[in-house]
């Protein structure tokens, strides 16, 4: 036995990503409801400081009058700055019951002319003299309090000396309109929000409606029931799901109808081998010469071989029919190693027949994505497929090589397939006609479905070498494999 190496190919691989479902009416009412709640403090918040403005507006109006009011008791009487009030002026500025007012006459320099000396002066540009009121807040005895203030000059005059007029007050009322503004317009937010979920609920709960009837539907359905459900029954937005449902449902019903044309082939093929080893058993039983006897036990024997074939067959079917992927683990699989270990367990097969049965490959692994148990069953058919139609004294060769996607190859120099059943002989238990081969016709179906689930192609073709079969198959390129380097020399491998 003979077998070629090329040096190693680099491989990795990259971790599979998986996420569990989501519930559609949680996603839309998580999707309707979080926004609501998120812009809800927000709205707190601006409607807090509208209310303050709304709070300002009326008492700044009253602070400026007073302003202006004890603007024109400012007079200038012999170079100095005299306020003459026509009352106390504590009876004028402090007679508010919920807020304490303050007032101040200052001249430039900021000493206090009357007044309360508390109230601080302005902090960079005061503002243009006349008659503009402005407002600032400050800080008075640790409470918050609103001030108005203006510049004038008494005489009139540029040489007129600059006069701070000043009136102060508490934000005790200011506060209190504001918090009422407030609790008006959020006591109503209170009873809706709660209203705007439940109806949101209820509105989605009935949006769905469908859906749920869909499920009941499909629910009470018979298992065999395998018929189409009609497009135009559902709402527009689930008419691609229905109609990627109904196709899956064609589909299914199809491979039911293929597993039942297979059953009846199978039993059919089954009790071909079965009839012919109860023939033979019966003439044993009547046989008295012992060469004869020594014959119909051979042809028993020969009869039982067929039989396991076809059932290992089966059975290899049946594996490669289920779902790989859920059942096998998907993994790297060196398809050099298993070329190998194929080779090696057919080798005294072909030996039998004077064979010559050789591997080439590389020495390092050539990976593809797949299950490890399945390819090898590709591989044994192929190669089974190969020895058994290739005659005596022939050569079967297989090789492992990667030209742009990992690829194996099988080359045998058997009789070779006619061109009119090169696609046939993929067909469950089909036979060449005149081939002369005894086999269940189940080795390259099976072959073809192995290659399917792993996204593989297979094709035959004539040797180029001279008489016989090429048999190919070419997997996906993936992230594990790296072309290899120049070729090897031969090597046995036992």
């Amino acid at each position: 036995m003979r077998s070629r190496r090329r040096k190693p190919e680099k491989a990795a691989a990259a971790p599979r990503r998986s996420g569990p479902p989501n519930s559609l009416f949680g996603e839309i009412l998580d999707w309707m409801l979080a926004p609501l709640l998120f812009l809800w403090p927000i709205s707190i918040i601006v409607t807090h400081n509208v209310a303050d403005n709304i709070a300002n507006q009326p008492y700044d109006l009253a602070l400026a009058d007073s302003v202006r009011a004890l603007s024109r008791l400012v007079t200038l009487a012999d170079g100095q700055i005299v306020v003459h009030f026509p009352a106390p002026p504590r009876a004028l500025f402090r007679a508010d019951q919920d807020d304490v007012l303050y007032f101040q006459v200052a001249d430039e320099q900021g000493v206090t002319i009357t007044g309360d000396p508390e109230i601080p002066r302005p902090q960079g540009v005061v503002g243009p003299v006349g008659e503009e009121v402005l407002f600032r807040d400050e800080i008075i005895h640790g409470e918050e309090t609103r001030v108005a203030y203006r510049l004038l000059r008494p005489g009139g005059g540029d040489e007129s000396p600059l006069v701070l007029v000043q009136v102060a007050e508490t934000r005790n009322k200011r506060s209190d309109l504001a918090s009422r503004v407030v609790t008006g317009v959020l006591l109503p937010q209170f009873a809706i929000i709660p209203l705007a979920v439940v109806l949101v609920w209820v509105g989605l709960s009935r949006g769905i409606a469908p859906l749920n009837r869909l499920q009941s539907l499909i629910r009470r359905r018979r298992p065999t029931d395998l018929s189409p459900v009609a497009p135009a029954s559902v709402p527009e937005e689930v008419r691609p799901l229905i109609i990627a449902f109904n196709d899956m449902m064609a589909r299914l019903e199809e491979n039911l109808q293929a597993q039942q044309r297979f059953i009846a082939d199978a039993a059919h093929q089954m009790r071909t081998p079965l009839t012919g080893l109860k023939m033979q058993t019966d003439l044993a039983l009547h046989e008295t010469d012992p060469e004869q006897l020594r014959q119909s036990l051979a042809h028993i024997a020969e009869s039982t071989d067929r039989a396991a074939h076809l059932i290992n067959q089966l059975l290899s079917l049946a594996r490669a029919e289920a779902s790989f992927e859920k059942l096998y683990a998907v993994e790297p699989v060196d398809l050099g190693a298993v070329v190998r270990e194929v080779a090696l367990e057919l080798f005294p097969r072909a030996q039998a027949k004077n064979i010559d049965l050789g591997a080439e490959g590389s020495e390092a692994a050539l990976l593809v994505e797949g299950n490890a148990v399945l390819l090898r069953e590709l591989v044994k058919n192929l190669v089974d497929n190969a020895v058994k139609y290739t005659p005596r004294g022939g050569h079967v060769t297989l090789r492992t090589r990667f030209a742009g996607s990992p690829i194996l190859e099988i080359e045998d120099t058997g009789p070779g397939i006619p061109d009119a059943d090169r696609e046939r002989v993929f067909e469950r238990f089909y036979r060449v006609l005149g081939s002369g081969v005894d086999g269940s016709g189940l080795g390259l179906p099976i072959v073809r479905e192995i290659a399917e689930l792993h996204r593989a192609t297979v094709t035959l073709d004539a040797n180029p070498a001279g008489q016989g079969t090429l048999a190919r198959v070419v997997f996906p390129r993936t992230h594990l494999q790296a072309p290899p380097a120049v070729q090897g020399d031969v090597y046995p491998l036992g």
